[in-house]
């Protein structure tokens, strides 16, 4: 038959100590660690999209081809990159082409001739017709175009994708990371800028 101890001698029995302050200490330990590689994830994962992106853009900026050609060549390179970290990654692109993105920037309106001064292109005034949409426009760019010729293109990624541990919600994570990317490039001066067309405001 076992003897047992007296109270008091139980409070200074050390046996199991041990084990009890590690379980204690663990699923912190655990989150900690969990959340290191997770944000160490990401910030690499960060550095490969936008190295893929300045790099697809780049090689877009030298290629002559269709837009959608040069498009699908652009999401093919990234594609491979990303999904090298993460398999289940959605990638998204946007490109979007200046003629002047410095002009751009200053003033996003098309340029026109206020004959009348009313601060509106309007009455027949001419404007330059610089994404050549056919009317007046409150922005220069021309979406999902790759320009033509010492045009600029900014291009704009995003990746979305499931974290590495999905006990991410169990700290108000979300369960996807988002990364985005963007690049800005002039195409090569493979030929000559298309001037500006002319028209005329209704």
């Amino acid at each position: 038959m076992r003897r047992q101890l007296p109270p008091l001698a139980l409070l200074r029995q050390e046996a199991g100590m041990s084990i009890t302050e590690f379980g204690l200490i663990a699923p912190v330990l655990m989150v900690m660690l969990m959340g290191v590689m997770d944000l160490g994830h990401t910030l690499y994962m960060q550095a490969v999209v936008q190295g893929a992106l300045q790099k697809s853009a780049r090689d877009a900026s030298l290629e002559t081809g269709t837009q959608d050609s040069i498009y699908q060549a652009t999401k093919a390179t990234m594609q491979t990159q990303v999904q090298r970290l993460a398999k289940n990654a959605r990638l998204s692109i946007d490109r979007t082409s200046f003629r002047d993105y410095t002009k751009a920037q200053l003033q996003a309106k098309e340029p026109f001739t206020d004959v009348n001064n009313n601060n509106r292109c309007d009455n027949g005034e001419p404007y330059e017709d610089n994404n050549n949409s056919g009317v007046w426009d409150n922005d220069t760019g021309r979406a999902n175009q790759q320009g033509g010729a010492k045009d600029t293109v900014i291009y704009t990624a995003k990746v979305i994708y499931p974290r590495l541990f999905p006990m991410a919600r169990l700290v108000g994570l979300p369960s996807d990371v988002t990364i985005t990317a963007s690049a800005a490039l002039v195409n090569q001066p493979y030929g000559e800028q298309a001037a500006p067309i002319i028209r005329k405001c209704p």
